[in-house]
Order: C-alpha cells, then sequence, then structure tokens
C-alpha cells in the first residue's frame, strides 16, 4: 500500500488554516484591546475553540478521501 498524498496536504493546510487564523485575530487585537475585559474574555474563548470546528471534514478527508 503506497502512502496517501492527503495526510501531507491536510497538515499543510492545517497549518495555513491555523496562520491565517492567528493572523486575523491578532489583526483586530488592537480594537479588541479598547474593549472592558468582560467582553474580551468571551470573544477570546470563542475565538480559540471556533477554529476547530472546520477541522472535521479536513481530517476526514485525509483519513478516507471524502468530504462528508
Amino acid at each position: 500500500m503506497s502512502p496517501s498524498w492527503r495526510k501531507p496536504a491536510g497538515v499543510l493546510l492545517i497549518l495555513t488554516f491555523i496562520v491565517v487564523w492567528c493572523v486575523g485575530i491578532v489583526s483586530a487585537s488592537a480594537m479588541i484591546g479598547t474593549w472592558p475585559w468582560w467582553l474580551q474574555l468571551p470573544f477570546y474563548l470563542i475565538a480559540g475553540i471556533v477554529w476547530i470546528l472546520p477541522l472535521k471534514p479536513l481530517l476526514l478527508w485525509m483519513e478516507t478521501g471524502r468530504w462528508r
């Protein structure tokens, strides 16, 4: 059985997604930093968790070759 190209491609896509997500959050941090702490807290908690959701279909594709 030959190794699948999907796993290295998937890892690169995951790393790219994480970098883009971090750049987006850091870019918004100047504006978000002016908010009171009680508004910043839920924003950063949600932003820290939400990025995981799009990875499920990508991980499935890496394993099976199907999106759903």
